[in-house]
Order: structure tokens, then C-alpha cells, then sequence
């Protein structure tokens, strides 16, 4: 396979900033192979930032993994866990469909935020199989990246958009520089790259809480968690159940607003369990980016725009009951077991009364405010376990 040391790009983060391109300083070969299509400047950020990710959770937890980017944050992260009737459901994958551990993986990824993961970017820690590519032919993508494809998988992308779907195969073998530079406003940035190693042996030790109680299965999550937040824009925390995140919250300026953020996203997956939500009665139609739109806005605070009088048939085959306030309380009253990271301390105890409201018994932070205390304080009042892994893991 021919390789080259720099590649032109179309244009930069916009249409205005030309030139563009990407190059390897020092003469080497560039580490990617584009396959298919002509991948811009933010597919590259989203395929570089991602495809770490998922190797570090692969290395970390053992199973395939996947993560579904947008805007250079992770919509999704997960490990290829078996998925449920119900889950298959929730991500629109057909009861007969065969997944293979790859494909499970990305389905859980894309199944996070599938509002978010429109028009997603793609890594995967494994070579792509065809499952994975089948599963993936059916839903909204800009790209993927992966350390390689199965021919047949490799046709099945390569059909996608028109044939202008962007395929990207990264050499696993590619061990980066250990000093990163970046250019702001021509002023050069240098910095040791972060090659923090994060697994429970590194991040769970020291829990600062009464409940020191946690199931192999949370260690896990907590640690999906971590990883995650390593590539998520900060200020971020992440949500994670079940072997896969299930709210990301990515770029606030106020840890409070984006624990609520990230934790609306986390009710929102779990109230797509609920049966109501899985019969929604959907015309044959109706797309899947549509459904996953009406479904949105359906358990959110104005149904009455999908399922009002003069609009259902519109999505509909008949009307649909409304999903009361009182009906999501007391679904969301009973999750539990959800586990939550956070790239830095949590300044205010709010941030707890917030994560258990969704459902948290376990998280991992930091710690080192001058009110950890008040945080402990908070976990102790609800039993929640919390470990305190001394590192900050911010991402810019």
C-alpha cells in the first residue's frame, strides 16, 4: 500500500480556510490510508481523537469497542456487549439481525445519543467485519476509521453516500511522538502527550466514601467513563451503564450544567426502555433519523409537537397517549446501578443531588476541591460509592 507523508484536505474547519492539509514533521509516512471518499480536516480531528479512544477501552476492558464522534466529542462509547431484546429495539436493529462483538459495540455507541450521532464520525477498535459494515449501511455517517476492513465489508462502506462515504485505516502499529505541538493565533503550544494509563488498577483505589461497595460490572463502567472523558472537549462528565455511556456531556463552562446535561441524556436512554416509547406506533415512512427525532421529542417537555391533534398522523399511524411527567418520574424513580466520571473535581455537592436524580450509585472524580468534604457528605446521605483518582483528565 502506497504511502505518503502528507495529504491535502479539501479546506479547513471551514470553507474559507484554505490551504489545508495534514503532514508528518518529520518526513515519515502519515500513519492512515484513506480507502474510500476524501475525509476533511474535522473527519481527521474526530478519526484521530477517536480511534484513541477506542484502542485505550479495548486495552483497558478486554472486548471490542466502538465510539461514535461528532464535533470532536464522543455521542457514544461502548464495548461489544451482547445486546438485549429491548436494547435491539431502542437502536432499531432487527430481532433476526446478526451482530457480531464489533457490531454489538458500535450499536450501543450509536444507541447513546443517536440524536447526537447524526452524521457521525466511526472508530472501531477491531478490523471491521460485515456485520458491523451492514449495521452501520443503514444509519447517517460521515466516515470511519478502523486499523482495517474484510473485503466484503470494506464493498459495503465503500457503496455508502453515493460511494463517497470516507473510509480511513489507521496502522495499529502507529506509536505517536511523546511531545505534541499545536499552533493558536501563530504562537506555538508544546506539551508531553497524555499517555495516562487508565484502568481500575490505576483509577480505584481510594474511596473516600462510606460505601465502599462496587460491583465488577460498575469498576468497569467507571472506567468506560474515565476513558471517554480522556477525548471528550471539557468541561465534561459522562454517564455510563451496562458496559456503554449513555450521557456525555461535552464543553460547559459550569461542571452543574453539564452534569445536568449529560444526566438528561442518561434519562432520556433509559425512559426509551419503557414500553410506551418502544410501541410508539411509527407509519412504515417515517425515516430512522425522524423516528429518533419524534421519540426526542415525545419524552421531552413538548410532546404536543409530535403527538398534538393537527400533527401525529404526520409520524403516526394513530395517536399516541402522552408520556406524563408523572409516568417518567416513576420509571426514572427506579434505575439505579448507573455509575458517572467526571475530567475534574466537583466543586459543589449539587453535582451528587443531581447524578443520583438519574439513578448513579457509583462515580469516579478527581477530587481536591477545598469542599470534597461537603461532595463526601452529599455520597454518604445516599449510600452512593465514590472514588477519588487524583488525576484531571481535561481535554482542549
Amino acid at each position: 500500500m502506497h504511502q505518503m507523508n502528507e495529504l491535502a484536505l479539501k479546506y479547513g474547519c471551514n470553507p474559507n480556510q484554505k490551504p489545508s492539509r495534514i503532514y508528518m514533521e518529520d518526513g515519515s509516512d502519515l500513519p492512515v490510508t484513506v480507502l474510500n471518499g476524501k475525509p476533511g480536516y474535522i473527519n481527521f480531528l474526530d478519526a484521530l481523537n477517536s480511534i484513541q479512544l477506542v484502542k485505550e477501552l479495548k486495552e483497558a476492558c478486554g472486548l471490542p469497542a466502538a465510539a461514535s464522534f461528532k464535533h470532536v466529542s464522543p455521542a457514544g462509547a461502548a464495548l461489544g456487549l451482547p445486546l438485549s431484546e429491548v436494547e435491539r429495539k431502542m437502536y432499531h436493529i432487527a430481532p433476526d439481525m446478526e451482530l457480531s462483538p464489533l457490531a454489538c459495540a458500535y450499536a450501543r455507541a450509536r444507541g447513546a445519543d443517536r440524536m447526537s450521532s447524526f452524521g457521525d464520525w466511526i472508530a472501531l477498535s477491531d478490523v471491521c467485519d460485515v456485520p458491523t459494515a451492514k449495521l452501520i449501511q443503514h444509519e447517517v455517517s460521515d466516515g470511519i476509521i478502523a486499523p482495517g476492513y474484510e473485503p466484503e465489508a470494506l464493498t459495503i462502506l465503500a457503496g455508502k453516500k453515493k460511494g463517497n462515504y470516507n473510509v480511513v485505516a489507521i496502522d495499529p502499529a502507529y506509536k505517536p511522538a511523546s511531545v505534541e505541538h499545536k499552533q493558536v493565533y501563530g504562537i506555538t503550544f508544546e506539551q508531553g502527550r497524555n499517555e495516562l494509563v487508565i484502568n481500575a488498577d490505576t483509577m480505584l483505589n481510594n474511596w473516600v466514601t462510606e460505601n465502599k461497595t462496587v460491583t465488577e460490572e460498575q469498576k468497569r463502567d467507571l472506567i468506560i467513563a474515565l476513558i471517554t472523558l480522556k477525548y471528550t472537549q471539557s468541561n465534561s462528565v459522562c454517564y455510563t451503564a451496562g458496559g456503554q455511556t449513555i450521557g456525555v456531556g461535552a464543553g460547559q463552562q459550569s461542571r452543574i450544567h453539564c452534569t445536568r446535561l449529560a444526566g438528561q441524556k442518561a434519562d432520556n436512554w433509559q425512559l426509551r426502555h419503557m414500553p410506551k416509547v418502544l410501541d410508539l406506533p411509527f407509519r412504515d415512512d417515517v425515516a430512522k433519523p425522524n423516528r429518533d427525532n419524534a421519540i426526542d421529542v415525545y419524552i421531552g417537555d413538548t410532546p404536543e409537537d409530535v403527538i398534538g391533534d393537527d400533527v401525529w398522523a404526520e409520524t403516526f399511524t394513530r395517536q399516541p397517549e402522552p408520556l406524563t411527567v408523572e409516568e417518567k418520574k416513576e420509571y426514572l424513580s427506579h434505575v439505579t446501578g448507573v455509575c458517572l466520571g467526571s475530567d475534574a473535581f466537583f466543586p459543589f455537592g449539587d453535582n451528587i443531588e443531581r447524578a443520583r436524580r438519574s439513578g448513579v450509585t457509583a462515580i469516579v472524580q478527581p477530587g481536591g476541591s477545598i469542599r470534597d468534604q461537603q461532595v463526601i457528605d452529599t455520597c454518604n446521605k445516599y449510600g452512593i460509592a465514590m472514588a477519588f483518582c487524583g488525576i484531571r483528565l481535561f481535554h482542549h
